[in-house]
């Protein structure tokens, strides 16, 4: 049997946060033993479970293989930070990074493992490869990233188009600002991505649309499962599900 993961969720109180708690209390792989929420959070101090409650640090008596963060780009310095003192495995989704901030995250690789991701869907992990194997075969195609997410997300385009994007052109070997991007802010949507590929006469178009924002929580519990038992090092989903 494998051995039951203890884990540490940053951003507690932020939908994705709570997603991900709500997850993991009823995965039998894993064991919540800090949920981390901002000083000025009204829910520091909520009681989540008769042995857990939110707290604005992390105890020196509690001991996480993971930290989870999806956070915002203001708290993330501070989350790594904390990761990289006490030499804990990272798993972010937190989107809307600087360059600065993804050299961090490059630097806390050459200590502990860190696994970024601006998208944790499985399936979106899945699409990637389908982008990069089209974006070699249609080369001379033109290629247009369009999506669409609810009116609360800040950041446009998302994370994860500007990911399909570089995944176009790491398969081109071209540069990233060749891709076009078109960005949709309205109502609930939760997130839907479109890769679009035209030629003359012809066009491919790859979609990933996801309905429920649980998938994200469950991707990043699958990584946060997976990195625990890695050496340090930069890593990716599509890690995780190469060696599912």
């Amino acid at each position: 049997m494998n051995p039951i993961v203890p884990i540490a969720v940053y951003g507690a109180a932020g939908r994705m946060g709570q997603a991900v708690l709500r997850l993991a209390f009823d995965e039998p792989r894993l064991a919540v033993v800090a949920a981390i929420v901002r000083a000025d959070s009204a829910d520091a101090g909520k009681r989540l479970r008769d042995d857990l409650s939110c707290t604005t640090t992390l105890d020196a008596s509690v001991a996480p293989q993971v930290l989870i963060d999806f956070s915002f780009a203001g708290a993330f310095d501070d989350a790594l930070a904390l990761a990289r003192a006490r030499r804990i495995a990272f798993v972010s989704g937190t989107t809307g990074l600087s360059q600065q901030q993804h050299a961090a995250l490059r630097e806390a690789a050459g200590t502990i493992p860190v696994l970024w991701s601006a998208n944790f869907s499985i399936g979106v992990a899945v699409l990637d490869r389908l982008v990069r194997e089209a974006a070699r075969a249609l080369a001379e195609w033109d290629c247009q990233i369009a999506e669409a997410h609810h009116h609360r997300k800040k950041d446009a385009p998302s994370g994860t188009a500007l990911a399909l994007g570089r995944a176009v052109a790491e398969a081109r070997e071209v540069d990233a600002s060749t891709i076009g991007y078109a960005s949709v802010r309205a109502g609930d949507i939760v997130g839907e991505h479109t890769v679009l590929f035209a030629g003359e006469g012809e066009r491919v178009e790859l979609t990933h649309r996801a309905t429920d924002r649980t998938i994200f929580a469950r991707g990043a519990l699958r990584a946060a499962t997976w990195i625990a038992g890695q050496s340090p090092g930069s890593y990716t989903l599509a890690d995780v599900i190469r060696t599912a």
